[in-house]
């Protein structure tokens, strides 16, 4: 298992005692229970305080594109999925897209089912879409440049 791979695991941990638990999020990520070196343990802090300070946002897309899906009749697992995938997505540009939707991915099949993995690649192939035409439309020039 990859250094990131195992961060991301105990990021999912944390962000579900935080989520389910409502355990405060210094008090939750204290533990990393031995598996990660320093900067597997950072780098899984960063994923939690990143989604914890950008849940509104994340929470949003993630409603959006759920389509017939509320996040209180998500499985915890899956929205705390959903939520660590988009905040790498929208706000850790050296981490490839397809990498951070991959990954979520596998969390789903090792935590959640075989279903629930379905679900978080159609939720995040939609946003990578999205995405894509957005970041493909033309933008507009300066007048001094046409």
């Amino acid at each position: 298992m990859s250094k990131r791979r195992a961060a991301r695991e105990q990021a999912l941990k944390w962000l579900y005692q935080i989520d389910v638990g409502k355990t405060p999020v210094d008090q939750a990520i204290v533990e990393a229970y031995g598996r990660l070196d320093e900067a597997g343990v950072e780098f899984a802090r960063e994923l939690v305080r990143g989604v914890v300070a950008h849940v509104t946002e994340i929470d949003e897309l993630i409603a959006r594109y759920a389509k017939d899906w509320s996040l209180d009749r998500m499985a915890a697992v899956d929205r705390n999925v959903l939520r660590l995938a988009m905040f790498e997505i929208l706000h850790l540009p050296d981490i490839p897209h397809g990498v951070s939707a991959d990954e979520a991915v596998e969390l789903a099949k090792k935590y959640s089912t075989a279903e629930s993995s379905k679900f978080v690649n159609g939720v995040l192939g939609s946003l990578l879409r999205d995405l894509g035409e957005r970041q493909a439309e033309p933008q507009p020039q300066p007048e001094n440049d046409r």
